[in-house]
């Protein structure tokens, strides 16, 4: 199923596209139609799991599901990897509760506004993470230095996920009529929100509205 593709991030009260993906959690497909009506939705839009800060993000994201699912809120990670190299990934590195989800061809995030920005933009920051990092980093140095540090082999389908452009990372809570009341969307600007996850307390105030 297609959707409208905007320019921009959607924001609270926007309607929420449709699209089915294929499922990583289980076999089969995934739509966000399937949740309207039943429960609202947090959906993280992310990178491939090549990138290790996206990695960290969809773990983060299980660790607040508890947390969410008491206040009725389902969660679904979808990540810009093959769904196969997807399921090999969770299966030794498991998000209990959470749903998942693979668009390589990055078509919701594309429907959800999340803009593609230049290489060349991405390279030229540094990212400086004091105890994660020996010293200020380039992204993609940064990202081969905690791969290797985390023993994240780099496959043939790894790197098809990699293009001239680099895809921003957002999320998404959209209430049980399909309308985003709250989204959070990486900025790249000098490293600003640039590889961040959004507020923990700032997401359940706002999941806490849609009870």
């Amino acid at each position: 199923m297609s959707a409208r593709y905007v320019d921009h991030p959607l924001k609270a009260r926007d309607l929420a596209p449709n699209l089915v993906l294929d499922a990583i959690s289980h076999q089969g497909k995934i739509a966000l139609d399937d949740f309207r009506g039943r429960s609202p939705l947090l959906i993280g839009l992310f990178r491939g799991l090549h990138c290790a800060f996206r990695r960290r993000h969809v773990a983060a994201m299980a660790q607040l599901n508890p947390a969410l699912r008491e206040q009725g809120v389902q969660s679904l990670a979808v990540v810009n990897t093959p769904v196969e190299r997807a399921r090999l990934y969770f299966r030794y590195h498991p998000i209990p509760g959470v749903l998942a989800a693979s668009d390589p061809v990055r078509a919701l995030h594309r429907a959800f506004g999340l803009p593609e920005v230049a290489t060349d933009a991405v390279m030229a920051i540094l990212i400086d993470l004091p105890g994660k990092l020996p010293e200020p980093m380039g992204v993609f140095e940064m990202d081969e230095f905690l791969n290797r540090k985390e023993g994240y082999e780099i496959t043939e389908s790894d790197q098809q996920m990699t293009s001239n452009q680099e895809q921003l990372a957002g999320q998404f809570l959209i209430d049980r009529h399909g309308v985003v009341r709250w989204s959070f969307t990486e900025i790249l600007e000098g490293g600003l929100q640039t590889l961040k996850a959004p507020n923990p307390e700032e997401l359940m105030s706002a999941a806490s509205k849609l009870a």
